[in-house]
């Protein structure tokens, strides 16, 4: 648009060293232009409020435990757990540990936020609709903010381990090898003593308390937890058609709205990135600079254990710990409730972590030990490290400091450099596996962290290419066995998919990485219908087979074999395979988290049925085929009528991004559209879903497929939209494109930035 037309604001702010400017495009992008890199994330922060000011509000007092101030009693309990996730240590170790600048950064980045603060404190009416309609305020932010919340990130395996304790307490070592086999091959050992008693539920309530999203139409403050997943690889420029390396990358969270991330482009002296990062902390964690890109997928490596403790019989705040009484440190607070005044509450920890749990009827106290407690865990803040770097060697230095979570780096960049690296920091366990619960005597203590040169990588590869979906990635020879890094790993299926594609000698493109991204191709859908194709059954269990037979098993929206497929599998195939293997168990598995049971296991085991179906297992298979499907005939006519050749996989698989406070103001209007939705949570385009009424729970929302040197060729999306207010047209303007699975520009250089303004901010200091 041409300077003279385009629209354009001018403000004046306080806090700001010198005049700049923040041009956003026709996709709500902001690009900041500043004189001084203090002053680009002054206008990150400023930017970020701007559009997502409720958001980053709720995301700060929910990690603070302030939520019960704003939204009443039924937080109070959420509020007292997330104030034991905080950081409580010293601070300038922390702000040391994500490098010089680190602090610096925050205090602009907050500066800017509060700038937008007092703009909306002078201007009330211009408040976001959310802070209006429910008589709150947004609060001040300080730069600890930014870095003393912990709990906005996900922790591995704490979960896991909960829900493997369960199952082996109640079904033994056989109910967990029907839950979950371990990766790369190792021996699940029983825990002894106290470790092995039963863990109380109110361990893991206290835990989704303070960590998972809040649910304010509810008394219950803590939503579903489920963990997402993630894909990302890069090209190198010899197996392009351009000869420039591809880097993808589409990390699969919850589907929020507002969208989880915030994508922004900052340009100053020694500072030109581009891309997404957490609308709360400063900088960016996937994109790229001038000359390289980095990305990131979840690697589940274990960083957190709990601990059991004996208590003394007269005093349950002192725990046995290597035969003496010590005592718990106790702080006591005040949480503020809406309505109702202040609540006193007494928080624990003992020398491992926060105390979950007092047991007092059986003398048993609960403490998470993690990396949360150590400085520089703040969850994607150390991205700063590696905004400016230009080489593979300098990303592998800068990434070394990376603590938590831990993921797959993925880098390439303008001289042809392309790799993969394990980031994060991992327990050295020299006693235990961190499977299991264990007891907090002094007899199972972490001594220290696996050095980052032991991180696992891959360096500009003989094949070209690297890429990761959360699957078992530890190259072979790695030694899992000094190195623990955790046996928890993703159904390979994403992975095999897109291994399937790079191999591929045929030259690689951009809108090929785009197709990749967004295939309904599923592994498990392939494998069960070629078994099937040899099979005759009767009645509606061959009826279902036929529907199934020559199906090529790709989620399409209009597949009617696949809503048949996604029906058999997941609510009926998967339970009958666990009961087989354990009669019982599978009541206490995730069911909603396509991740949290052995995916992989139900298909291994009907392709080749072993002893544990019995003396003739390829005939006990085949009956319990009969049956799962007969079952899923059924519930497919019940839910999509009787006439399979009216069934579409889309008319149940469904997204829709539905507003935290929709359902509390009893208005829908603030959530999006209902969007048919291919594939599912073992497909490229992750999608896994609700069991009870399909809606996709976890997915990419974010997505970007760069061209590495000819930047302005790449391109993203981030559903539902950049902004956060229901008055923006950026609230859901990406939907149309990500609900079909195509992208937008994501433009760099300052001549095609300019030619796609829809507004010019310019800000000078007060």
């Amino acid at each position: 648009m041409p300077a003279a037309t385009m629209p354009t604001e001018t403000l004046a702010l306080a806090g700001l060293d010198a005049p700049a400017e923040i041009l956003i495009d026709r996709w709500g992008v902001p690009h900041v232009y500043a004189g001084t890199q203090r002053d680009a994330f002054f206008l990150q922060g400023f930017s970020v409020a701007r559009d997502r000011l409720w958001q980053i509000d709720v995301w700060r007092k929910r990690g603070l435990g302030q939520l019960a101030a704003d939204y009443g009693g039924a937080f109070a309990e959420a509020d007292r757990a997330a104030r034991l996730m905080l950081y409580r240590g010293d601070m300038d170790t922390e702000w040391a540990c994500y490098g010089p600048g680190a602090k610096s950064a925050a205090e602009a980045f907050t500066a800017g936020i509060n700038a937008w603060i007092a703009r909306l404190e002078a201007n009330p009416n211009q408040l976001p609709v959310e802070f209006q309609r429910m008589g709150t305020r947004p609060a001040r932010w300080a730069a600890e903010d930014c870095v003393r919340l912990r709990s906005h990130g996900p922790l591995f395996n704490f979960g896991r381990e909960l829900a493997r304790a369960d199952v082996v307490n109640r079904f033994g070592l056989k109910g967990e090898a029907a839950r979950k086999r371990l990766e790369p091959d190792w021996t699940l050992v029983a825990p002894e003593g106290i470790a092995a008693e039963p863990v109380p539920p109110e361990v893991r309530q206290v835990f989704a308390l303070a960590t998972n999203q809040p649910a304010f139409d509810a008394a219950n403050t803590a939503a579903p937890e489920t963990v997402g997943g993630s894909n990302n690889w890069a090209i190198s420029g010899a197996r392009t058609e351009t000869g420039r390396p591809i880097l993808a990358s589409d990390p699969h969270r919850l589907l929020l709205l507002p969208a989880l991330r915030y994508v922004s482009h900052l340009s100053a002296p020694g500072l030109d990135v581009i891309g997404a990062g957490e609308p709360g902390v400063p900088g960016i964690a996937l994109g790229h600079n001038r000359t390289s890109a980095f990305c990131l997928t979840i690697h589940p490596a274990d960083q957190a254990d709990l601990y059991v403790y004996e208590l003394h019989p007269d005093d349950p705040t002192r725990y046995r710990y290597q035969g003496e009484w010590e005592a718990m440190e106790t702080i006591g607070e005040t949480i503020a409730v809406a309505g109702a005044g202040e609540r006193r509450v007494d928080l624990h920890w003992t020398r491992h972590g926060p105390v979950l749990h007092i047991d007092h009827e059986r003398r048993r106290a609960y403490a998470l030990r993690s990396i949360w407690s150590e400085p520089g865990s703040a969850p994607y803040m150390s991205a700063l490290r590696y905004q400016a770097v230009e080489s593979w060697d300098a990303f592998v230095e800068a990434r070394s400091h990376w603590l938590t979570p831990p993921v797959n780096h993925v880098f390439a960049n303008i001289k042809g450099e392309i790799g993969w690296i394990m980031s994060g920091f991992v327990p050295v366990r020299a006693n235990w596996d961190g499977l299991h619960p264990v007891a907090g005597d002094g007899s199972h203590e972490w001594a220290g962290f696996m050095k980052a040169e032991a991180h696992p990588r891959i360096y500009n590869p003989a094949s070209g290419w690297v890429a990761t979906a959360n699957e078992m990635n530890l190259p072979e020879g790695f030694d899992h066995a000094t190195h623990k890094v955790g046996f928890d790993w993703c159904d390979p299926a994403r992975y095999r998919i897109i291994a399937e594609e790079l191999r591929q000698e045929k030259p690689h493109s951009l809108a090929g990485s785009r197709r990749l991204q967004t295939s309904f191709a599923s592994e498990p859908a392939r494998r069960l219908v070629a078994l099937l194709g040899g099979l005759i059954f009767e009645g509606e269990a061959e009826q279902a087979r036929k529907l199934l037979s020559g199906w090529d098993g790709v989620l399409l929206v209009t597949s009617a074999p696949g809503l048949l497929f996604e029906i058999w599998f997941r609510n009926h195939l998967i339970e009958a395979v666990s009961e087989q293997l354990a009669p019982g168990a599978f009541a206490h598995f995730d069911a909603h988290d396509v991740a949290a049971y052995d995916t992989l296991q139900v298909v291994d085991l009907m392709v080749a049925p072993d002893e544990r179906f019995g003396a003739a297992p390829c005939e006990s298979r085949n009956v319990l085929l009969a049956q799962t499907l007969t079952a899923a005939w059924g519930e497919a006519v019940k839910r999509a009528g009787a006439d399979p050749a009216a069934w579409r996989w889309g008319d149940l698989h469904h997204a829709r991004f539905v507003h935290p406070l929709s359902g509390r103001l009893g208005d829908e209007t603030l959530d999006t559209r209902r969007m048919a939705i291919g594939g599912s949570g073992l497909t490229p385009h992750a999608a896994d879903y609700r069991l009870e009424d399909f809606r996709m729970t976890v997915g990419a929302s974010f997505r970007m497929v760069l061209d590495i040197g000819e930047w302005d060729n790449s391109v993203f999306v981030n559903a539902p939209g950049q902004s956060g207010d229901p008055r923006s047209r950026h609230y859901d303007d990406h939907l149309d494109a990500w609900s079909v699975q195509d992208y937008l520009p994501l433009l760099f250089s300052r001549e095609r930035v300019e030619a796609a303004t829809a507004l010019r901010i310019a800000v000078t200091p007060a």
